[in-house]
């Protein structure tokens, strides 16, 4: 059989061409080897400080550390409001694929009610997905062995331990105190229009109220940081550096425990307020409204069918009556407005008018009739007697003569119409009514017979204890105006500092006797036989001087007779007291208001008395000896 044969018919151009194609692809391939070096030098030298950055992000984590919030003691060092170690239950949204079906399993471990998952979802819509949040505090030690043990399952789930606010005294001071929260969105808003939002990095509660509100700048502290080196599934290997953080100040309150323990004792189940304030520097030794609540209830979350039985209260608890509270001042302010008619010259020392039991607007026919307390009247009354026994109807004479342009202009002097400058948010202004004022409030001119009942505290006249206190200090120091405050003292460091007493401009009286003569009237209230408070300090083995008030809440017809089982109780008659002891040298003042209780002798007098007892009892009185050295601030009046 014939093999066929094949022939190679030209070596030089097969030659050629195979030549050809080993050059193009030995240029290709030096091509991608330059290339790659290219590359190489880019990564390596070119972009290298780039590329390593990127490498330690993923490597390094800088992680904020929270400072331990500054602890908040009263005039003694007791503790109201300190920190506690706890744990929580911690998730990071965005490490957590299926969230429904990852709370769904830890609810198998440990109890997770609905109300918790409900604030949980709620709260990680207004925080960062890469930042931890607690779907459950202060878990037993039982619940943080149950999770250990399952935690291995769960990817973006952590135990943290962390500090805690504690109140040890609960609902003793809330109001003065005040408590964290939750920071929500609106603290986050406030936080970054104020440039504050680094700082709080690693901080999940913030002031929300009271003390803890108003110095939360100084409280807080300042955020460390640290850095460590993690691996891919970011656990710790290892702690590079770390920048510790600086602790909160601490605060020292002027607040005695005792004193406010007796005063929510003293008051029991009646609204009202106790106030009791050093006059010589405004430090404020209590502080209790009633009713109060708990604000350990806040700190880690507050349940939705616990902040409605609060807010629900027809009691409201969350009003601060000691400076929220507006009520008519009643016959405590008479010891003002009769120095201001003596200042004025309209009455001396023993002018005196005849007291018939009733008054009415002179040369007015048909003007009602202006009752005093007294049916029968006092007879004839001089300013002494007028303050000692209350008489109404000579303090409607001398609103009438004074004018409301003078008393406004006066009473503002005082505090009243305005902030006292107490170091809390929560205040209100209250009412130092004038012209103006009805005219901006109800468009309306203020007539004559308005300001007949302004005279006994009446009237569109509202004022708070806190602005009593001042304005009973202001009576007590004869024309020094000290404005109130809770924190005498800061320890930042280990330093301790004295907070200044804030003064405000004096009120001038052009004879300095008249001081004398409302304040021995005062004196007179409280010691003589027929002095309105004379039963409620009888045997009291310290001096002290007031005034009783008793706040009418409705208007009776001209002929018609208070009887209390007849009004409903939140219509019957506010009871007020203002004093101050010891006489020759006061060193506390105290206010008294209990809502619908009655007459101020009967039932806020008493308190006052319980309240001084313990407080000389416990020597109190020589406790604060201050100095004249004590840095003091003077500001602008209102």
């Amino acid at each position: 059989m014939r093999r066929n044969s094949y022939h190679i018919q030209d070596h030089s151009a097969e030659s050629n061409l195979f030549a050809r194609r080993a050059i193009i692809s030995l240029i290709g391939v030096g091509s991608l080897l330059l290339l790659i070096i290219a590359n190489l030098f880019y990564l390596q030298i070119s972009s290298y400080k780039t590329y390593q950055t990127r490498s330690n992000d993923n490597r390094i984590k800088v992680q904020p550390i929270p400072p331990n919030r500054g602890v908040i003691k009263d005039i003694n060092g007791k503790l109201l409001a300190g920190n506690e170690p706890t744990f929580s239950l911690d998730l990071v949204p965005e490490q957590i694929t299926d969230m429904d079906e990852t709370l769904t399993e830890i609810g198998k471990i440990i109890e997770i009610s609905d109300e918790q998952i409900k604030v949980f979802k709620r709260a990680i819509k207004y925080r960062r997905r890469f930042k931890g949040m607690p779907l459950k505090s202060k878990l037993s030690d039982k619940e943080v062995a149950m999770f250990s043990v399952h935690q291995h399952r769960f990817p973006g789930v952590s135990i943290e331990a962390r500090l805690a606010r504690h109140y040890p005294f609960g609902e003793y001071f809330t109001h003065g105190v005040g408590y964290v929260g939750k920071i929500n969105k609106k603290d986050l808003q406030r936080l970054e229009d104020t440039d504050q939002i680094k700082n709080y990095a690693a901080t999940r509660s913030i002031g929300k109220l009271g003390i803890e509100r108003y110095y939360e700048n100084q409280l807080h502290g300042i955020t460390g940081s640290q850095e460590v080196e993690v691996n891919h599934r970011s656990r710790i290997l290892r702690q590079l550096s770390v920048t510790p953080p600086v602790s909160g100040t601490d605060l020292h309150l002027s607040i005695d425990v005792e004193l406010q323990i007796k005063a929510k004792e003293i008051l029991g189940e009646n609204k009202g307020a106790i106030i009791a304030m050093d006059p010589r520097d405004g430090a404020l030794l209590t502080f209790y409204s009633n009713p109060t609540y708990d604000p350990n209830l806040f700190v880690n979350g507050i349940s939705q069918v616990e902040y409605s039985k609060i807010i629900g209260s027809k009691d409201k608890p969350m009003l601060n009556r000691v400076t929220q509270g507006q009520y008519p001042p009643a016959s405590t302010i008479k010891p003002q407005l009769a120095l201001l008619a003596l200042d004025k010259g309209l009455i001396t020392k023993h002018t005196t008018i005849r007291d018939p039991g009733y008054w009415h607007i002179p040369n007015v026919e048909g003007q009602r009739r202006f009752r005093d307390w007294k049916p029968g009247g006092h007879g004839h009354v001089d300013v002494l007697l007028s303050i000692k026994q209350s008489c109404d109807i000579f303090y409607y004479d001398l609103a009438y003569r004074l004018g409301i342009d003078n008393i406004s202009e006066f009473g503002s002097k005082f505090g009243f119409g305005d902030y006292t400058g107490v170091d809390i948010f929560e205040e209100s202004k209250a009412i130092m009514p004038s012209r103006e004022w009805k005219k901006s409030r109800f468009k309306q001119p203020w007539y004559k017979g308005d300001t007949i009942s302004i005279g006994i505290g009446q009237g569109y006249w509202t004022a708070t204890p806190v602005q009593l206190a001042m304005s009973t200090a202001a009576l007590v120091n004869r024309g020094k105006v000290v404005e109130p405050r809770l924190v005498t003292g800061m320890t930042k460091n280990g330093v301790y500092q004295e907070t200044p007493t804030r003064h405000r401009a004096p009120i001038d009286i052009k004879d300095k006797k008249h001081w004398d003569t409302v304040l021995d009237a005062m004196y007179e209230t409280v010691n003589a036989s027929d002095g309105t408070a004379r039963t409620a300090f009888v045997d009291a083995v310290y001096s002290s001087a007031g005034k009783t008030g008793t706040a009418q809440l409705f208007s009776l017809a001209e002929d018609e007779e208070y009887e209390v089982e007849n009004v409903a109780e939140r219509y019957r008659d506010n009871a007020m007291y203002v004093g101050f002891a010891p006489f020759e040298a006061p060193s506390i003042v105290i206010v008294v208001a209990v809502e619908n209780a009655g007459g101020g002798s009967a039932n806020a007098a008493p308190i006052a008395r319980k309240m001084l007892d313990l407080y000389f009892g416990l020597g109190l009185s020589g406790k604060r000896n201050l100095t004249t050295t004590a840095p003091t601030v003077d500001v602008n009046d209102g």
